[in-house]
């Protein structure tokens, strides 16, 4: 039986993010989408200039305002779910930083846990699972990761934090160079984790061969993998060229040179390249000393680095990539991709990331002006 409240929003723009639909006026029944018309409607609520967009999707994000994803407790990734919506994320995949076998499980259970007392109505933005950024990863390119419990894939201890987490792992970095790389990567994938290259200082041919194996996305494109050399093109080439592989790229302007930024974007196009913020528990808190993964980092203009200087994490928040995307010359559909539908897509969500009749309403009001966050909705439910 059809239930007879339905959410009517009109809008001035509408971003599938595929399509821009001008005006445009989008029904929701029971936290999906019922339809869109390119109209204004006289019944509902009208949004007058403002833009409509799906939610972003946070792919790989640490934490944020104190709010740690490797804390092994419940209470922060709930917290942490509901201060990402005020930057308009509507789902997320928390990621934990390389620390000790014990830290881990706790925090594959409390995402697990997080995540069922989510349940169907969040309150925030939607818990999808669990990124291990390591600990299977180079320690010659280990950034900001600690190295004192970096160690070999081991598939045994993966399938423990597999169990722990009722089977909501999402993806895994791995360093393909290492020994036992291979295997691990064909086994995960067979499970359906995502694998993605990161903090590693494999070869192009190694790359490649990661990727024959099933590895589909890059972590954080450019960082902790070796530069981009004509004559040694590396995973950073190897990714860029296969098509199956979705490069992540931190846009704040500091990891990465803006004219880098567009050339990944170019040549992978906007569904192969996600956004992604790689904050940090310090992001949105004052300048001064925090800790990840028991490392001591140094917050110095709302830029976070270890004390070699090795950039730690960031700040940055999805709206403001997307505002940093459009002002070094991305257009605002393809950046609203990057922020959406190609992170959905790539961590094995097809529905998030759209506004199409049918998909979760999850969705974001922007500003035409200045692109800020005016409002934010999950399952058709006002959350900001």
């Amino acid at each position: 039986m059809r239930s007879e409240k339905v959410l009517v929003l009109t809008c001035a723009e509408l971003y599938t993010p595929l399509e821009v639909i001008r005006p445009a006026t989008i029904r929701i029944e029971d936290g999906r989408i019922l339809s869109i018309r390119e109209e204004r409607a006289a019944q509902g609520e009208d949004l007058g200039e403002s833009l409509v967009a799906p939610g972003f999707v946070n792919v790989h994000v640490h934490g944020y305002e104190g709010h740690d994803a490797t804390s092994g407790e419940v209470e922060p990734l709930l917290s942490l779910a509901r201060t990402l919506a005020h930057h308009g994320v509507t789902a997320f995949v928390p990621t934990t930083v390389t620390a000790p076998h014990e830290t881990l499980l706790a925090a594959a259970k409390a995402t697990a846990e997080a995540m069922a007392a989510q349940g169907d109505s969040p309150k925030g933005a939607r818990i999808l699972g669990l990124h291990l950024e390591g600990p299977y990863i180079s320690p010659e390119r280990r950034g900001a990761q600690n190295h004192e419990f970096i160690r070999l894939p081991d598939w045994k201890e993966f399938r423990a934090y597999w169990d722990a987490s009722r089977g909501h792992i999402r993806a895994v970095t791995v360093a393909p160079e290492l020994p036992g790389a291979f295997s691990f990567i064909e086994r995960a994938v067979a499970l359906g984790v995502v694998v993605s290259l990161g903090h590693t200082n494999a070869s192009y041919e190694e790359a490649k061969a990661a990727i024959a194996a099933g590895a589909s996305r890059a972590t954080h494109l450019y960082n902790a993998m070796p530069p981009w050399h004509h004559r040694a093109p590396g995973v950073v080439a190897a990714c860029l060229e296969s098509p199956q592989v979705v490069v992540e790229l931190i846009c704040d302007l500091v990891h990465v040179a803006p004219p880098m930024l567009r050339v990944a974007w170019r040549l992978a196009g906007s569904l192969r390249t996600a956004l992604i913020t790689d904050a940090i528990a310090a992001g949105g808190l004052p300048d001064g000393t925090y800790t990840l993964g028991g490392l001591a980092v140094e917050v110095k203009g709302g830029v976070p680095r270890l004390e070699d200087g090795a950039l730690a994490g960031s700040t940055l928040t999805m709206d403001q990539a997307v505002r940093n995307a459009v002002d070094i010359g991305i257009p605002l559909r393809e950046a609203l991709i990057m922020a959406s539908l190609a992170p959905a897509r790539a961590c094995g969500e097809p529905t998030l990331g759209l506004l199409r009749p049918g998909c979760p309403a999850d969705l974001v009001v922007l500003s035409r002006e200045d692109l800020s966050v005016q409002r934010v909705y999950v399952g058709g439910r006002r959350l900001i």
